[in-house]
Protein backbone atom coordinates (compact mmCIF):
# COMPACT_ATOMS: atom_id res chain seq x y z
CA UNK A 1 0.00 0.00 0.00
CA UNK A 2 1.20 3.27 -0.56
CA UNK A 3 2.07 6.27 2.15
CA UNK A 4 -0.46 8.05 4.00
CA UNK A 5 -2.57 10.64 1.91
CA UNK A 6 -3.58 13.47 3.38
CA UNK A 7 -7.54 13.60 2.13
CA UNK A 8 -8.67 16.92 3.92
CA UNK A 9 -9.11 18.53 0.43
CA UNK A 10 -9.34 16.68 -3.20
CA UNK A 11 -9.59 18.24 -6.56
CA UNK A 12 -11.56 16.66 -9.23
CA UNK A 13 -10.71 18.27 -12.16
CA UNK A 14 -13.42 19.29 -14.60
CA UNK A 15 -12.70 20.25 -18.81
CA UNK A 16 -14.99 22.21 -19.12
CA UNK A 17 -14.74 24.38 -15.87
CA UNK A 18 -11.10 24.73 -15.97
CA UNK A 19 -11.08 25.95 -19.73
CA UNK A 20 -11.13 29.54 -19.49
CA UNK A 21 -8.20 29.70 -17.13
CA UNK A 22 -6.42 26.23 -18.35
CA UNK A 23 -6.22 23.01 -16.92
CA UNK A 24 -2.96 23.60 -15.23
CA UNK A 25 -3.00 27.69 -14.00
CA UNK A 26 -6.36 26.05 -12.54
CA UNK A 27 -4.59 23.38 -10.48
CA UNK A 28 -1.64 25.20 -9.69
CA UNK A 29 -3.28 28.21 -8.13
CA UNK A 30 -5.42 25.64 -6.12
CA UNK A 31 -2.73 23.83 -4.83
CA UNK A 32 -1.30 27.27 -3.86
CA UNK A 33 -4.48 27.61 -2.08
CA UNK A 34 -4.39 24.24 -0.18
CA UNK A 35 -5.68 21.29 -2.34
CA UNK A 36 -4.02 18.25 -0.80
CA UNK A 37 -4.79 15.58 -3.72
CA UNK A 38 -5.45 16.40 -7.16
CA UNK A 39 -7.40 14.12 -9.45
CA UNK A 40 -7.06 14.26 -13.44
CA UNK A 41 -10.93 13.17 -15.01
CA UNK A 42 -11.89 13.94 -17.86
CA UNK A 43 -14.39 11.19 -19.45
CA UNK A 44 -14.76 11.97 -22.93
CA UNK A 45 -11.00 13.02 -23.85
CA UNK A 46 -8.99 10.39 -25.51
CA UNK A 47 -6.37 8.48 -23.94
CA UNK A 48 -3.29 11.16 -25.82
CA UNK A 49 -4.49 14.16 -24.27
CA UNK A 50 -4.74 13.07 -21.21
CA UNK A 51 -1.37 11.85 -20.79
CA UNK A 52 -0.50 14.92 -22.51
CA UNK A 53 -2.54 16.91 -19.53
CA UNK A 54 -1.34 14.59 -16.95
CA UNK A 55 2.43 15.30 -18.05
CA UNK A 56 1.81 18.61 -17.32
CA UNK A 57 -0.01 18.49 -14.23
CA UNK A 58 2.77 16.02 -12.82
CA UNK A 59 5.42 18.48 -13.75
CA UNK A 60 3.17 21.29 -12.56
CA UNK A 61 2.91 19.47 -9.05
CA UNK A 62 6.62 18.59 -9.28
CA UNK A 63 7.95 19.11 -5.33
CA UNK A 64 4.67 20.38 -4.03
CA UNK A 65 4.02 17.30 -2.13
CA UNK A 66 0.28 16.78 -3.29
CA UNK A 67 -0.19 13.26 -5.30
CA UNK A 68 -1.35 13.24 -8.94
CA UNK A 69 -4.25 10.62 -9.35
CA UNK A 70 -6.09 9.32 -12.28
CA UNK A 71 -9.69 9.03 -12.94
CA UNK A 72 -10.20 5.08 -14.10
CA UNK A 73 -7.72 4.76 -17.01
CA UNK A 74 -5.02 2.74 -15.67
CA UNK A 75 -2.71 3.09 -18.48
CA UNK A 76 -3.21 6.92 -18.92
CA UNK A 77 -1.82 6.57 -15.08
CA UNK A 78 1.01 4.32 -15.85
CA UNK A 79 2.29 6.54 -18.99
CA UNK A 80 1.98 9.83 -16.88
CA UNK A 81 3.63 8.37 -14.22
CA UNK A 82 0.81 9.70 -11.82
CA UNK A 83 0.92 8.81 -7.76
CA UNK A 84 -1.94 6.73 -8.29
CA UNK A 85 -5.56 5.94 -9.92
CA UNK A 86 -9.43 6.29 -8.66
CA UNK A 87 -12.14 3.83 -10.34
CA UNK A 88 -15.40 3.52 -9.96
CA UNK A 89 -17.88 0.52 -9.37
CA UNK A 90 -18.02 0.31 -13.04
CA UNK A 91 -14.96 1.10 -14.05
CA UNK A 92 -11.31 -0.60 -14.52
CA UNK A 93 -11.02 -3.24 -11.61
CA UNK A 94 -8.95 -2.45 -8.33
CA UNK A 95 -7.12 -5.81 -9.12
CA UNK A 96 -6.27 -5.01 -12.54
CA UNK A 97 -5.46 -1.38 -11.09
CA UNK A 98 -3.04 -2.81 -8.45
CA UNK A 99 -1.14 -5.05 -10.89
CA UNK A 100 -0.30 -2.57 -13.46
CA UNK A 101 0.06 0.09 -11.30
CA UNK A 102 2.23 -1.47 -8.50
CA UNK A 103 1.91 -2.23 -4.33
CA UNK A 104 2.89 1.68 -3.81
CA UNK A 105 0.66 3.02 -6.25
CA UNK A 106 -2.39 4.99 -4.44
CA UNK A 107 -5.82 3.42 -5.38
CA UNK A 108 -9.12 4.88 -4.33
CA UNK A 109 -12.57 3.24 -5.47
CA UNK A 110 -16.19 4.78 -5.44
CA UNK A 111 -18.79 4.10 -3.10
CA UNK A 112 -22.37 4.75 -2.37
CA UNK A 113 -23.68 2.26 0.02
CA UNK A 114 -23.44 0.63 2.88
CA UNK A 115 -23.19 -2.84 0.55
CA UNK A 116 -20.72 -1.43 -1.31
CA UNK A 117 -18.59 -0.57 1.39
CA UNK A 118 -18.50 -4.39 3.07
CA UNK A 119 -18.50 -5.42 0.04
CA UNK A 120 -14.72 -3.85 -0.88
CA UNK A 121 -13.47 -4.47 2.73
CA UNK A 122 -10.54 -7.00 1.78
CA UNK A 123 -9.69 -5.23 -1.47
CA UNK A 124 -6.05 -3.52 -1.95
CA UNK A 125 -6.94 0.19 -1.70
CA UNK A 126 -6.02 3.24 -0.24
CA UNK A 127 -9.03 5.15 0.03
CA UNK A 128 -12.57 5.17 -0.44
CA UNK A 129 -14.65 8.19 -2.39
CA UNK A 130 -17.90 8.46 -1.11
CA UNK A 131 -20.95 10.20 -2.43
CA UNK A 132 -22.70 11.59 -4.33
CA UNK A 133 -23.37 13.70 -1.12
CA UNK A 134 -25.90 16.19 -2.85
CA UNK A 135 -26.83 16.98 -6.34
CA UNK A 136 -23.84 18.47 -8.77
CA UNK A 137 -23.78 19.10 -11.89
CA UNK A 138 -20.97 18.03 -13.06
CA UNK A 139 -22.04 14.67 -13.26
CA UNK A 140 -25.45 13.87 -14.08
CA UNK A 141 -25.19 10.48 -13.90
CA UNK A 142 -24.49 10.13 -10.22
CA UNK A 143 -26.47 7.78 -7.53
CA UNK A 144 -29.48 9.09 -5.95
CA UNK A 145 -27.59 11.61 -2.65
CA UNK A 146 -26.95 10.59 -0.05
CA UNK A 147 -27.16 13.56 2.40
CA UNK A 148 -24.83 14.50 5.34
CA UNK A 149 -26.62 11.24 7.79
CA UNK A 150 -26.70 8.87 4.72
CA UNK A 151 -22.75 9.97 4.30
CA UNK A 152 -22.14 9.09 7.68
CA UNK A 153 -23.96 5.62 7.80
CA UNK A 154 -22.14 4.86 4.58
CA UNK A 155 -18.84 5.91 6.37
CA UNK A 156 -19.42 3.75 9.04
CA UNK A 157 -19.34 0.53 7.23
CA UNK A 158 -15.77 1.25 5.83
CA UNK A 159 -12.92 0.96 7.51
CA UNK A 160 -10.60 2.70 4.71
CA UNK A 161 -10.00 6.69 4.60
CA UNK A 162 -12.72 8.42 3.23
CA UNK A 163 -13.50 11.43 1.57
CA UNK A 164 -16.80 12.52 0.48
CA UNK A 165 -17.83 13.68 -2.91
CA UNK A 166 -20.72 15.53 -4.41
CA UNK A 167 -22.39 18.98 -4.57
CA UNK A 168 -20.04 20.62 -1.50
CA UNK A 169 -18.62 23.81 -0.80
CA UNK A 170 -17.44 25.17 2.34
CA UNK A 171 -20.63 25.42 3.99
CA UNK A 172 -20.56 21.36 4.34
CA UNK A 173 -16.97 20.78 5.98
CA UNK A 174 -18.83 19.74 9.52
CA UNK A 175 -21.05 17.86 7.31
CA UNK A 176 -17.99 16.11 6.17
CA UNK A 177 -16.14 15.18 8.98
CA UNK A 178 -18.52 14.63 11.62
CA UNK A 179 -19.26 11.89 9.64
CA UNK A 180 -16.29 10.70 9.70
CA UNK A 181 -14.50 11.19 6.53
CA UNK A 182 -10.80 12.65 6.38
CA UNK A 183 -12.07 15.00 3.96
CA UNK A 184 -13.92 17.02 0.94
CA UNK A 185 -13.34 16.25 -2.54
CA UNK A 186 -14.67 19.51 -5.02
CA UNK A 187 -14.90 20.34 -8.76
CA UNK A 188 -16.78 23.18 -9.24
CA UNK A 189 -16.12 24.97 -5.56
CA UNK A 190 -12.83 25.52 -7.21
CA UNK A 191 -12.51 24.87 -10.94
CA UNK A 192 -15.75 26.86 -11.64
CA UNK A 193 -14.60 30.14 -9.79
CA UNK A 194 -12.80 32.78 -11.09
CA UNK A 195 -9.88 32.22 -8.53
CA UNK A 196 -9.08 29.02 -7.55
CA UNK A 197 -6.28 29.88 -5.48
CA UNK A 198 -8.68 32.10 -3.22
CA UNK A 199 -11.74 29.32 -3.72
CA UNK A 200 -9.19 26.75 -2.19
CA UNK A 201 -7.92 28.52 0.94
CA UNK A 202 -11.33 29.36 2.11
CA UNK A 203 -12.16 25.89 1.78
CA UNK A 204 -9.02 24.70 3.39
CA UNK A 205 -9.57 27.29 6.36
CA UNK A 206 -13.54 25.70 6.44
CA UNK A 207 -12.06 22.15 6.85
CA UNK A 208 -9.21 23.26 9.39
CA UNK A 209 -12.14 24.85 11.51
CA UNK A 210 -14.44 21.96 11.19
CA UNK A 211 -11.25 20.05 12.44
CA UNK A 212 -10.84 21.98 15.52
CA UNK A 213 -14.61 22.35 16.27
CA UNK A 214 -14.55 17.87 16.16
CA UNK A 215 -11.68 18.16 18.20
CA UNK A 216 -13.05 20.02 21.22
CA UNK A 217 -16.51 18.15 20.52
CA UNK A 218 -14.32 15.35 21.46
CA UNK A 219 -12.40 16.50 24.49
CA UNK A 220 -15.54 17.21 25.92
CA UNK A 221 -17.06 13.81 25.60
CA UNK A 222 -14.26 12.14 26.94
Amino acid sequence: MSRALDLSLYLVTDPGLCASRGLVDTVRAAVAGGISVVQLRDKAAPDALLIEQGRALKTALAGTGVPLIVNDRLRVAAAVGADGVHVGQSDASVAAARELLGPEAIVGLSIQTIAHARAVAALPIDYVGIGPVFATATKTDHAVPLGCDGLAAVRAASDFPAVAIGGLTAAHADCVLNAGCEGLAVVSAVCGTPDPEAAAAALAAAVQRAQKRKQRQKRQTT
